[in-house]
């Protein structure tokens, strides 16, 4: 127990207890909060391109434009995982272990790697921005509006990587709720600025970007300002942010599956990009950043369960609990595979809906839907992929989730996007991604069940004896 913990802190400390009650319990105590939260923070950009598809005489382009920016933004989020997915499960352990000083030391480390890093991103991107736009196949058209957004965007990724980064120590204490609010603060300024900066400013993609900002702004400084408060179980100090080599090589060491599955999708959105500009043009381009922002939503059910998990079941392991540890990876499993089922269905039902949100355009309606239905074809078998990698990031086992991210994008998505559609023209981009949902999904849950699984099961038995 913490020492320099008051006495409601001690209490929620003890609140927190994972290794106590039914495991299914605890994780929808956080996943419910979590998927609200995450739902909330899928708005800051989700919002933006609702609005962005409905800027008169340009919405097309502007969208195209916004999707040329999604790779950077992938960086960006992506080291934001690195160091929040990697310290997170880390403090989740060290708690179970009845070690909270060790826990914040973690935290401490975290903080001073993203703001460090957030800074260093800034400064490189901003530098070289308009090439990588032009790499990620900008046309004439859509430079000016990807240029103006990411600009503005790359000025604010110290407050979007400290309000991601950071909130994910607030969620793996059980604070699920304050982490909701986190993102619940910046989003409901966003949706309030988005319209006036966009369209009574007449501030364009500009406008977007500047609400963004200022909407992570607020959320970073809300997690900052919890975490240095009296009401968190683990504390951030200035006397604890000396880096320590021994944790930052713990953190990248586990932070590096989060952080691949960031790289990889933005190396998967720039070889599509490319790839669709070749075979589609403009509009294909913004078409796929409609299918990204449904990705974005439809997702959340299952991504907020499996991440849920990872407090819960790092938690027990820690505390060697291995019976509840298999116990709540059986329920995490089915909770997300019977969401995500649903929400294939109803995309696959009703595509016309999903794509109305972002566009009204009739050549993007039409073409749209048969390439919602070809990209979202499997997306169950995600379930798997989602709940096998969160599983060994939560145990701790980053060599097996970072395999799995690199398999799935970079191994199969990427050479099948510029190799179908040699043959089957512009729905080959699109199998691509179906065919690495039943492939990816399928090798990293069987992997895991054959290697964590069965260790488990093994130390269950062993605790059992003795």
């Amino acid at each position: 127990m913490n020492k320099d913990c008051e006495g409601g802190i001690i209490v929620e400390n003890q609140k927190n207890d994972f290794a106590k009650g039914s495991m299914s319990s605890h994780i929808l105590h956080i996943a419910g909060p979590m998927i609200v939260a995450q739902l909330i923070n899928v708005l800051y950009n989700v919002i933006d391109r609702i609005y962005i598809g409905r800027i008169p005489n340009a919405a097309t382009l502007a969208m195209g434009g916004l999707g040329l920016c999604l790779p950077i933004i992938s960086i960006v989020i992506a080291f934001a995982n690195l160091f929040g997915m990697g310290g997170a499960p880390l403090c989740s352990i060290a708690r179970g272990q009845g070690n909270n000083e060790e826990a914040e030391e973690i935290m401490s480390n975290a903080f001073v790697l993203l703001l460090a890093f957030g800074i260093a991103i800034t400064v490189i991107g901003l530098i070289f921005k308009e090439d990588l736009l032009w790499l990620f196949g900008a046309s004439k058209d859509t430079i000016h509006y990807a240029n103006d957004y990411l600009t503005i965007y790359l000025l604010g990724t110290i407050f979007v990587m400290l309000g991601l980064g950071m909130n994910s120590f607030i969620n793996s204490q059980g604070f699920a709720k304050i982490g909701m609010m986190t993102v619940l603060i910046g989003a409901i300024a966003n949706i309030i600025l988005d319209p006036i900066l966009i369209f009574s400013c007449r501030l364009g993609v500009q406008g977007a970007a500047i609400a963004t900002v200022v909407s992570q702004m607020l959320s970073a400084l809300w997690t900052i300002k919890f975490l240095t408060g009296n009401k968190t179980i683990l504390k951030l100090r200035k006397d604890k942010m000396k880096l320590n080599f021994n944790y930052v090589k713990r953190i990248f060491s586990l932070g590096t599956a989060g952080f691949m599955m960031g790289i990889t999708n933005s190396i998967v959105s720039i070889v599509c990009n490319s790839t669709l500009q070749t075979y589609g043009g403009d509009l294909y381009i913004a078409i796929m950043t409609i299918i990204n922002s449904i990705r974005e939503v439809i997702t959340l059910p299952g991504h907020g369960l499996a991440n849920a998990s990872q407090p819960v079941l790092g938690y027990n392991y820690g505390a060697k609990e291995y019976r509840r540890v298999l116990e709540g990876i059986k329920f995490v499993t089915v909770a997300a595979f019977s969401t995500s089922f649903v929400l294939w269905l109803s995309v696959t039902l009703f595509p016309t809906l999903y794509i109305r949100i972002f566009s009204s355009n009739p050549e993007v309606m039409q073409d749209g839907v048969a390439a919602l239905r070809l990209y979202f074809f499997g997306f169950f078998m995600m379930a798997f992929q989602m709940t096998g990698q969160s599983i060994a990031v939560g145990l701790g086992k980053s060599k097996q989730a970072i395999f799995f991210s690199i398999f799935r994008k970079v191994v199969i998505v990427a050479p099948l996007t510029v190799i179908l559609p040699i043959y089957m023209g512009i729905d080959g981009v699109f199998v691509a991604e179906a065919i690495s949902n039943f492939i990816g999904g399928g090798a990293c849950y069987i992997t895991m069940l054959l290697t964590i699984g069965k260790e488990l099961k093994q130390r269950a038995k062993a605790v059992k004896e003795v």
